[in-house]
């Protein structure tokens, strides 16, 4: 699962055709229930939106019920489970303009940060479902990472720990981004949720640096346009 991605600074945006650069301000490095852009198709219209990463809020989470985490949800059973079938059903589609994402590497021994890409360091796009909030401020948007299995992948089966599962977001080429967004069923939908070509991503270590006492982990801030 990827609970840790940095999203392109605004000036790469030109990389989403048809899309507005972020009118507002996110973090460098984003986290559970930090706010970024999400890519939407509403009434026809493209859009660059703020929301929080992972479908349930932590403040949504009803007092007395376990923090769980929903910064991804399973290809397989995304229309069964209650975080995520409504805007599944729903078709709340979004992409979900990326960098670079983080996994741990074990192999060795202990866990190390790596940073994943594609070829040529350009940004991407993951597949996502958002969702909204009413809120004493209006309306806010939530949204997921769909994962699929990567046992088999020959890069993404590196990462996480011994015996878990494999898993591994999914990557949408520039070309899909509109039809993934207009998608008019959920099997259609479906079809696109599938692995990216290992000959075609880029992965390095990349070790977090010590935080500093003042830093709050979101090191750098990116100003909207």
């Amino acid at each position: 699962m990827c609970t840790n991605y940095r999203p392109p600074e605004t000036d790469l945006f030109e990389a989403f055709t048809d899309f507005p650069r972020p009118n507002f301000e996110y973090r460098g490095e984003t986290y559970k229930d930090y706010v970024a852009p999400i890519l939407r198709l509403t009434d026809g219209e493209r859009s660059t939106d703020p929301a929080t990463f992972a479908m349930v809020p932590r403040k949504r989470i009803p007092p007395g019920v376990k923090v769980f985490d929903t910064m991804n949800a399973r290809a397989e059973s995304v229309g069964e489970k209650r975080s995520y079938s409504g805007a599944w059903k729903k078709l709340q589609l979004c992409l979900i303009p990326c960098a670079s994402f983080y996994e741990p590497n074990y192999e060795t021994g202990k866990p190390v940060r790596w940073r994943i890409g594609v070829d040529g360091g350009r940004p991407f796009a993951i597949a996502g479902l958002w969702r909204a909030w009413e809120d004493a401020e209006g309306v806010l948007l939530s949204f997921t990472m769909l994962t699929v299995n990567a046992n088999e992948h020959p890069l993404m089966k590196r990462f996480h720990r011994p015996g878990d599962e494999k898993r591994s977001v999914v990557i949408l080429r520039p070309e899909e981004y509109g039809d993934w967004l207009g998608a008019r069923s959920t099997d259609e939908a479906r079809s696109f949720l599938n692995l990216y070509p290992a000959d075609e991503m880029v992965a390095v270590a990349a070790p977090k640096p010590p935080r500093a006492p003042q830093n709050d982990g979101g090191a750098d801030l990116f100003a909207g346009a």
